[in-house]
């Protein structure tokens, strides 16, 4: 098996996308090839007896560390060129943060399609006290002790997010169990509801029940959308969550789970609680609390959380099956670049049905 290098490279790839660099000089060319030899995974042209788990096993630590490593060369790529003008463009960077973000497709493509129970788990072989360490260590209880009435997401993301739980995630008659909530759930009870691949039917959104968890009571109370509330902190020991078995339709988890400590725990409790076939949906953004954010959040980019929070469903023990992930941010026509906070969603299904 040999690398399939370009005989002119100009530019390096990861996954499908392009890193260009805007001076053409042979010296660049001659580099980013040699990069090229180092991340580009050679084809599998011949060799139909090599090992199937061997090569997925490869193909998904090749993946998860090209970008890491791609970001680490920028310096090196512009001293080597001989050009201290040449710059690189690759994926949009916020302007609030300067954090990089994802091309399109590669959020969907940061769950395998299927799972290797070492290399896959983002916890193996890992500490987990420093994995789920955070800034600030006080109880969560402090910490939420006065209400926020505010989003924490921009007006756009909040407005994604609303429309695709309302008219894609719930249906009419539904039990959901809203975790991590707070005075608003973005469920728009009078909405057009959609079929996941387009029509649908008019009338409101008629939920069976909607129980609310999370942090701080007069949050809860002011949420209309919620039938009943509890105040709860999830990041205890041996949680368990104060519903009988299968007892909800859909879970939801929206905006929180960088802030979980225990995340194998908690999402396994919510399979207990989800009926057979039921469904989880995990929304996520870059923006969080820092201080609350756990260690392993904070140190990766929004594609190493989709692939974060997919391997928390897989390997909490809860059954979890068709485990996708979804870019529901909003892009530019020309470009393709994120527009404002970008939002995210992991789903996933109790058992063997389809979201």
């Amino acid at each position: 098996m040999t690398a399939n290098v370009p005989s002119s490279a100009a530019f390096c790839r990861l996954n499908d996308e392009k890193l260009v660099l805007s001076s053409s000089s042979k010296k660049s060319q001659l580099f980013l090839s040699r990069i090229d030899r180092l991340l580009i995974l050679p084809p599998d042209d011949n060799n139909d007896d090599d090992d199937d788990d061997n090569k997925h096993m490869i193909n998904n630590h090749s993946r998860r560390h090209r970008r890491k490593f791609l970001l680490t060369m920028n310096s090196c790529i512009l001293l080597l060129a001989g050009s201290t003008s040449s710059r690189i463009a690759y994926a949009s960077t916020t302007s609030k943060t300067g954090i990089l973000l994802p091309s399109v497709g590669e959020i969907e493509s940061a769950i395998p399609s299927t799972w290797d129970e070492e290399n896959d788990n983002p916890l193996y072989n890992r500490d987990s006290k420093s994995a789920f360490s955070r800034l600030d260590n006080t109880p969560d209880s402090m910490f939420y002790t006065d209400p926020r009435f505010v989003e924490h997401v921009d007006e756009n993301a909040v407005k994604t997010m609303t429309t695709y739980i309302s008219t894609r995630l719930l249906h009419t008659g539904d039990s959901v169990l809203d975790l991590c909530s707070s005075w608003t759930s973005h469920i728009e009870q009078q909405q057009q509801q959609q079929q996941q691949h387009g029509g649908g039917v008019g009338g409101k959104l008629d939920l069976k029940r909607v129980a609310g968890l999370g942090m701080n009571a007069k949050e809860l109370e002011a949420n209309t959308s919620l039938t009943e509330w509890t105040v709860m902190d999830l990041n205890t020991n041996n949680v368990k969550l104060p519903y009988t078995d299968a007892s909800f339709d859909v879970v939801l988890l929206q905006l929180s789970i960088d802030y979980l400590i225990y995340p194998l725990e908690v999402l396994k409790e919510t399979s207990r609680v989800l009926k057979p076939n039921g469904r989880i949906a995990i929304l996520f953004s870059n923006r969080l609390f820092l201080s609350k954010a756990v260690g392993l959040w904070t140190g990766s980019d929004d594609i190493e959380h989709a692939y974060t929070v997919g391997g928390y469903l897989h390997f909490c023990g809860g059954g979890f099956t068709n485990i996708m992930a979804e870019d529901l941010s909003t892009r530019q026509q020309k470009g393709r670049v994120i527009v404002g906070d970008p939002l995210y969603v992991v789903t996933a299904t109790k058992g063997g049905g389809l979201i």
